[in-house]
């Protein structure tokens, strides 16, 4: 549980330096923002863990490596896009039809897939430069401990 927090206090910094680099943190949104890039941070760590155990094995630290790297990058990128849709998501479902209508599933959908492509286009910026040397970083240290 303590590799979740830290991973997602990394992710968070990645964010607010992202931020901080291109935008001098002008946002009136830092809070939810930060917050977003932690619990996606913190629910990847705990979801990339147990995907990567069955390709590292006892093999050699190499592969050990990049299946905790491939395993972390696709948590972290997906659990993150999904909480943003599904806060994007429940911004606009105001005006969304009823539930459980075949026009509130169409409205779900491409909700849910335009949020996804968004943060996609915009939120992945916030992961560089520092998110990927903590990912660097955290796969090997994962590589090494893991044999």
């Amino acid at each position: 549980m303590v590799g979740a927090l830290v991973w997602g206090t990394a992710m968070a910094f990645s964010a607010w330096a992202g931020l901080f680099l291109r935008f001098r943190l002008e946002t009136s949104n830092l809070s939810e923002l930060l917050f977003l890039y932690f619990s996606g941070g913190l629910v990847a760590w705990i979801v990339a863990l147990p995907l990567a155990r069955p390709f590292m094995g006892h093999r050699l630290i190499e592969r050990r490596f990049a299946a905790m790297f491939l395993a972390l990058t696709v948590a972290t990128v997906l659990v993150t896009a999904g909480f943003f849709a599904l806060d994007y998501r429940s911004f606009y479902a105001q005006w969304h039809a009823p539930f459980g209508t075949r026009i509130w599933a169409f409205q779900f959908v491409f909700t849910s897939v335009s949020a996804a492509y968004q943060f996609l286009v915009l939120g992945l910026r916030l992961y560089l430069p520092f998110g990927f040397i903590l990912l660097v970083c955290a796969s090997f240290y994962l590589a090494k401990r893991m044999h």
